[in-house]
């Protein structure tokens, strides 16, 4: 397994400032028929100026599960964001049929 880095036109969550997806291809592994960088770059960009709050924070690291609508479907964007950094991480996206 590996990650990706791709530049952003900047965003805000969280009231930080985000320019970078880091995106672990954990995702590939069951949902790769539907699922794909763009698409979760698309998702991460849905969180633009919004508060969130964490599931869990450790070790300088806040880790968040939320729920997206897109295109008339809902995934679950698994993601983390570090302390005083400029990126967000992508752990793990999906097709969620939960209510939001």
């Amino acid at each position: 397994m590996g990650r990706r880095e791709h530049s952003i036109k900047p965003i805000t969550i969280n009231k930080c400032f985000i320019e970078t997806v880091i995106i672990d291809s954990h995702y590939e592994e069951n949902h790769s028929d539907y699922m794909n960088d763009d698409l979760i770059i698309e998702l991460v960009k849905v969180l633009n100026g919004r508060i969130e709050v964490p599931e869990e924070k450790e070790d300088g690291f806040s880790y968040f599960a939320t729920l997206i609508e897109h295109d008339e479907k809902q995934y679950s964007l698994i993601w983390l964001l570090e302390d005083h950094t400029i990126y967000i991480g992508v752990i793990n996206a999906y097709r969620d049929n939960r209510s939001i």
